[in-house]
């Protein structure tokens, strides 16, 4: 029998604990957390317990522990340090999103990863979000038809005081949230320029300066109109998405989606006539709509679940990964070119 991967988590937070340590935790037969980092005396000593794990308050001592694999779940501006340190202690890596602060340093990342001849991902769970492939199933079987816009709106309204609300730690709304929804969008198109329209706004919302409300397009050559909105600053709430083509729409939450659409096979002919209307009337007919809907359970971490199980593939057994770092290197990519867009940098 193969034994479990040995782990060492640096960063015992939202992510390091609610999200890794748990998602973890639920693969015995794959992972042992074994040692974990903290400045924080109190989570070390909450891991030692649940995990009968080393705990150390310096990231040097961790990688230098007996463990296969680093999860980097320290903030964000350690990403690309942290990263590299442990590659080159023979590690594999799985780092938090976002990746990095720019594409240089996903660049180095990837490189500290061929050197040393590990696995290098980025958690981005959001791709195994059953919504998400539901989504995509539907707008690759052509039953909306040519897709014309995707939307996705992630509304909320609130302040923030943490971390994450300085650029300097890399933080602002764009990284936060625009790292799952971006990656989304980059999967429905392959065209590494695509044009760009970027608004990017800090707020009173947040107590630092980085960014709380952004508007973002992107239109490549081989795919539809991607509009993105993420915002600290509506109390009322829109669609998660709303995905509009020539044959129907698609629209819902994480939770819920519904789309509807008509076969043109099934409808009468679509024949131009510029003769007056019956009684000054628009042209209208119905249309022989079909409409579908799915909802999906709420399972904590689920996406974590396949992420964690796809990763052990690539370590143990040399499977390829799903998430690879050069993907998320796209993204990043994309981040600058926004910044630039709305004058950010």
């Amino acid at each position: 029998m193969t034994k479990p991967i040995r782990v060492g988590i640096a960063g015992l937070g939202r992510s390091g604990w609610n999200i890794h340590a748990y998602s973890l935790g639920q693969l015995p037969e794959h992972y042992k957390v074994t040692a974990v980092m903290d400045l924080n005396s109190e989570r070390r000593a909450e891991a030692e317990e649940k995990f009968g794990c080393q705990s150390f308050d310096n990231y040097d001592a961790l990688i230098s522990a007996d463990t296969d694999l680093i999860v980097v779940a320290s903030p964000s501006h350690f990403h690309k340090d942290h990263t590299v340190q442990a590659l080159g202690t023979g590690k594999h890596v799985i780092v938090e999103k976002p990746m990095a602060q720019n594409p240089e340093e996903a660049e180095a990342m990837i490189a500290a990863a061929q050197k040393a001849d590990r696995v290098l991902t980025v958690n981005q769970n959001y791709r195994y979000k059953p919504s998400f492939r539901k989504v995509s199933e539907i707008l690759k079987s052509g039953k909306l038809g040519e897709i014309i816009q995707i939307r996705i709106s992630v509304h909320q309204f609130g302040r923030r005081w943490d971390w994450q609300t300085l650029k300097k730690y890399n933080g602002g709304i764009l990284t936060n949230h625009g790292a799952h929804v971006i990656d989304w969008m980059l999967q429905h198109f392959n065209d590494d320029e695509p044009q760009i329209f970027s608004y990017m706004v800090d707020t009173p919302l947040y107590a630092g300066d980085a960014d709380s409300h952004a508007k973002i397009l992107i239109k490549p050559d081989d795919g539809p109109l991607m509009d993105v909105e993420l915002t600290h600053a509506s109390a009322y709430k829109q669609d998660y998405w709303t995905v509009m083509g020539t044959q129907g729409s698609l629209t819902g939450s994480q939770s819920d989606i519904r789309w509807k659409y008509f076969d043109p096979a099934a409808a009468p002919p679509l024949v131009l006539d510029t003769e007056p209307t019956p009684d000054r009337s628009y042209n209208r007919e119905p249309l022989p709509f079909i409409e579908e809907s799915m909802s999906f359970p709420s399972i904590p971490h689920e996406d974590m679940g396949y992420l964690y199980t796809d990763l052990y593939g690539a370590i143990r057994d040399g499977k390829p990964l799903e998430i690879t770092a050069e993907s998320v290197l796209r993204q990043m990519r994309i981040f600058e070119r926004c910044r630039e867009a709305a004058g950010w940098n």
